[in-house]
Formats: structure tokens, sequence, C-alpha cells
């Protein structure tokens, strides 16, 4: 019986060193963790984490919302053409439009119209027989995706491997002032979303072909192109236009939403005059003068389109001019 314990120990002992020296050459054959996910450093839940972030650290001043629409959006690239499909079955165009248009919206920076499907809106305006007030806008947004593409990389080794799947994006949009058709800026956004397994002897995680990486990477580079060109936007200073003059109080356009407020102080101008420029060919606005300040009294409306605010002349005068004259504008206070 002895003889036949030490021999049992002997060879439990024997397995356990076999196995101690397989794990020093080979490492153990465990699951690897599957990787997430991994999207661009402008992700989306960042990217709100960010905005708020500032909103609560930016100035309390107006924003100028412009008025804004989108135009053409197509797909340029090879991905998803074919002969059975034209510029108006454009999927992946489309797909870009909207992600665009619910991004703008997000922002609240703008007023943003609808343009792409206005057929539509046309159509169930006439259903009900309803007259649709088309508001124009300062803005038209024309642009394309110009690349789009995978890549799959990936290293084998003895007892390991793993691979990575990538996706590309890359946004091209110009901003095209309605009044004179002139492109005034014009920018660029790319996103790049991948996703990463590994396995050792054949266990661990596996992933087939993710198609969810195609609409993270677009999703990216629109957020990257509607961020220029919000910074570009805004470097113009707040401005409105007087609605009507009665008696004492005098109704300016924008309000709450806009973030005006009572007691604040807006300058009020002359609209400079226009004149052609020989040397472009297009109308030039000379700088107009200061006449005036205003100070808020009192706000209206209930909503971005009809909100406005009652002013008062606070110095200076506005008696010898029509409000088609002046311009509000808001230089700090």
């Amino acid at each position: 019986m002895k003889l036949f314990a030490k021999a049992s120990a002997f060879n439990i002992s024997k397995s356990i060193l076999a196995c101690v020296m397989a794990s020093s050459v080979f490492g153990c054959a465990t699951q690897a963790p599957q990787i997430a996910q991994i999207e661009a450093p402008h992700a989306k839940s960042s990217l709100r984490t960010a905005q708020a972030e500032v909103a609560k650290q930016a100035p309390l001043t107006p924003v100028l919302k412009r008025k804004i629409a989108l135009g053409r959006i197509t797909n340029e690239t090879n991905y998803g053409q074919s002969l059975l499909r034209d510029n108006q079955n454009d999927p992946l165009g489309k797909q870009v439009t909207d992600l665009m248009s619910k991004s703008l919206t997000e922002t609240g920076e703008f007023l943003v119209f609808e343009r792409p499907d206005i057929g539509r809106v046309q159509a169930e305006s006439r259903l009900v027989d309803s007259k649709l007030r088309l508001v124009g806008v300062d803005t038209l947004i024309v642009g394309s995706l110009t690349e789009f593409g995978r890549k799959t990389i990936g290293a084998s080794g003895f007892v390991s491997a793993n691979k990575k799947q990538i996706a590309f994006a890359k946004v091209d949009i110009r901003l095209v002032d309605t009044q004179t058709g002139h492109v005034f800026y014009s920018t660029a956004g790319s996103g790049e979303a991948s996703t990463e397994t590994g396995s050792v002897f054949g266990f661990g995680s596996q992933a087939s072909y993710d198609g969810t990486l195609n609409d993270a990477a677009i999703r990216q580079a629109v957020g990257d192109a509607i961020n220029s060109m919000t910074v570009e936007l805004n470097k113009k200073p707040w401005e409105t236009y007087i609605l009507k003059i009665e008696g004492g109080r005098v109704f300016i356009g924008g309000g709450k939403s806009q973030g005006i407020k009572q007691g604040m102080v807006f300058g009020v101008f002359t609209l400079g005059e226009k004149i052609k420029s020989p040397q472009t060919g297009a109308e030039v606005t000379l700088p107009g003068k200061s006449v005036a300040q205003v100070r808020v009294d009192a706000l209206f409306g209930d909503t971005e389109l009809n909100e406005g605010a009652i002013v008062s002349v606070a110095s200076g005068s506005i008696a010898k001019y029509r409000p088609n004259q002046l311009v509000i504008r808001y230089e700090g206070n």
C-alpha cells in the first residue's frame, strides 16, 4: 500500500511539473477577453459631455443662430456604387445628410431648415390644403463623402493570433452664401472606428464582419466637419434687426432661446452703403456708423422662429432712421 501511495504521489507531481513547464513555454490556454469597439477620439458621448462642460464655463452671451439648410450631400466614393444606382438612389449620401442634419440641430447653434426632402413637405402641405411658408436661409451647405473604406490587419504567432477591423471616412463640405453664390468657407472632417479580437491556442473572442463600424466612422467624420464649421461661423458678431418701432418701444428679433436676457445692452448701427466692386464684380457693404444703444426691457414669443425682445433707447437716437436702415449688434457688456 505504501508503495502504491508513493507511486500515485509521484505521478501527480509529474503532472503538476509538466503543466508548470508547459505554462512557462506556451502560456495558459485561457479565453482572451474581447476588446470593445474603438471609435475615433471624438466619440458621440464624449462630444456631448465636452459641449456640456463648455456650456457651463462659457460666458452668458447671445448665440447667433444662423439660418442654414442642407443642399447636396452625395457619396463620391466607389463604396455602394453600382450600374443600377443613380444620383437619386444614393443611400450612403442620404445617410450622411441625415447624420449631418441631426448633428447640426443638436448643437443648438443653428436654425436648420429642410431642403433635401422639401418635396415631401410640400406634398403634405397640399394634402391638408395648407400654404407652405418657406423661410429663406443665409447659408447653404453642400458637400460629399469623399473617402470611405475598410481594412483588416492582424498578426499570427505560434499559439496566438489577433485581428483588427478598421473603417475610415472623410466628409468635405462647403458653405455657400445664398445671396451671392459665393463659397466663403470649406472644411473636411474625418473619422475612424475599429474593433479588435484575439485568441490563444484557438481559444478567445471571435468576430465576423462588423457593419456598425461604417456608421461609427461616418458619424465621427460628420461631427468633426461640423465642429470646424461652427467655430468659423461663431467668429461673426451677433446681429439682429428691428421689427417695429412703436412710440418709445422698439421690437427686435431674437429672444430667450438665443441667450438674450433683460438688462442686456446692444449697439445700434446704420447699414452701410452697398457698392459694386470694380475689382471683383461683387457687392461690397461699407461699414455703418454707431448711432445709439438700446437696453432689453422684456422678452416675448415661445419658439425660436417667433421670439423677440422689447428694448428702449439707452443713449443716442434712432428717431431719424427707418427700421430697415439699422442693425442691432451685440458687442459685449
